[in-house]
């Protein structure tokens, strides 16, 4: 059932406190909260609640609010929930009128939130702070017609990989799932398994690489026995058992050189990308296309993509997600040169970066330079706002947590340049001041002698 509103109170409470009597009415939180629309959450979750079924469900305004400050700060679910309870103005902008002494809400709740949010409410999320941006004048118009884009790997918050550990893992999970359903497991290697598993972990430091190949090799030979027991007595397995079953296939059957292998048993989706860095040459999770305004830094556009995609094939996707932020504004578009034969074929004018300037007119040529702006924007978004390595689970956990990433440090960006709002409402009211205490009838002149 759709979150309850909140009713109108007329007559305060004797026994609480008013979140407006101990804080300051011009902060830069309390004022940003009254610059977001509210209400086009509401709308746009509304579908994902049943009518009349069900309990009430937790206000929706208090359940963004608290993940723009989750992403904004970088903490956990329960950590979010801790500092909510000691800061009123969290509590004001969370839409509290009264201050409280306990947690509104145990911190599961956040999760299956996530999981009704979807990627098209975290885009929602994104798109109101633009909006939000654009009415408090922080964002010119003239700021969004150039944007830069490019990618970055959004790491999963995996183990390193490696076989004996993935054989091992594999087994585990397996001989769990069978078991919940009333599957005898003849043989479960558990004590077996660990202990060999220990000893190629040794024997790979001691650099006795033969001895640790063949605990790997055993490991795997005790997978495929738990798989082929599994599957002769099960004949119809759930769909939980059956997605392990297919995933235990393919770390059993993969080889060194395949391509698409499995990296974790929990996240089978996660991909091993190289992006060239001599401190870290491989990255385990999922490619995202970022894209930020030339002037600004402002984020407009993150989209997660599964796998390890060209870059180039991922613009096309990402200018349509920019323009469902920004509608029309943008007309020209700076990419490295990692994306020569891109697949956009839209309105965008697309300039790809190059060496040397050659033919290219010296204006067109700053802007194609400025295009290396966009590198520090995605280092704050992965070292301040949880990008560097992602704790939601699934591909749909990998596009809601690059678009949080992305609208926690607008939200930042906008508390921070608040001064530039403040003062452009204290021009537009000081003339009518000015009107208001003039006076109203001109000066009687004083007679000459």
């Amino acid at each position: 059932m759709r979150p309850k509103s909140e009713p109108k109170q007329v007559q305060r409470e004797f026994f609480q406190v008013e979140l407006e009597q101990i804080i300051d009415m011009n902060h830069a939180l309390v004022r940003l909260g009254q610059c977001i629309e509210w209400a086009e959450f509401e709308e746009a979750l509304g579908a994902t609640y049943h009518p009349t079924q069900g309990a009430p469900g937790i206000s929706t305004r208090l359940m963004v609010a608290l993940h723009y400050l989750k992403y904004q700060h970088d903490l956990s679910d329960e950590g979010v929930l801790a500092h909510w309870v000691e800061n009123p103005y969290w509590q004001h902008f969370s839409g509290g009128r009264y201050f409280q002494h306990r947690l509104p809400m145990d911190a599961s709740s956040m999760t299956r939130w996530r999981s009704r949010l979807g990627e098209s409410g975290a885009e929602q999320m994104l798109r109101a702070t633009i909006t939000a941006g654009i009415r408090m004048g922080a964002i010119r118009s003239s700021e969004l017609k150039r944007i830069n884009v490019d990618t970055t790997v959004q790491s999963k918050a995996i183990r390193y990989p490696t076989d004996a550990r993935l054989y091992h893992r594999c087994r585990e999970r397996l001989v769990k799932a069978a078991r919940q359903e009333g599957v005898r497991i003849k043989q479960s290697y558990q004590h077996v398994g660990r202990k060999l598993l220990m000893q190629s972990s040794r024997y790979a430091h001691a650099r006795q690489m033969q001895r640790a190949r063949a605990c790997t090799r055993k490991l795997r030979t005790q997978l495929g026995r738990v798989i082929r027991e599994i599957e002769r007595q099960v004949t119809e397995p759930s769909d939980t058992l059956s997605k392990l079953l297919e995933t235990a296939h393919q770390i059993h059957a993969q080889q060194r050189h395949d391509k698409n292998k499995v990296y974790s048993v929990h996240e089978p989706e996660v991909a091993c990308i190289a992006k060239g860095k001599a401190g870290k040459p491989y990255e385990f999770g999922n490619k995202v296309s970022v894209a930020t305004s030339s002037r600004g830094g402002w984020l407009v556009g993150a989209k997660s993509f599964t796998g390890n995609p060209y870059d180039g094939h991922t613009l096309a996707a990402q200018m349509k997600q920019v323009r469902s932020m920004i509608g029309e504004r943008v007309r020209e578009a700076h990419v490295d040169m990692g994306y020569r034969g891109h697949n956009y074929l839209g309105q965008i004018t697309v300039h790809v970066d190059k060496r040397r300037r050659g033919r290219t007119p010296r204006p067109l040529w700053r802007w194609m330079k400025r295009r290396a702006a966009i590198e520090p924007s995605i280092g704050h978004l992965k070292n301040e706002h949880r990008l560097d390595r992602n704790r939601l689970k699934g591909v749909a956990g990998d596009a809601i947590n690059a678009l949080l990433a992305a609208a926690a440090m607008n939200f930042q960006k906008l508390l921070g340049v608040f001064w530039f709002y403040f003062l452009r409402t204290l021009l537009d009211v000081l003339p009518r001041l000015r009107l208001l205490t003039a006076p109203t009838n001109p000066p009687i002149p004083s007679p000459t002698s």
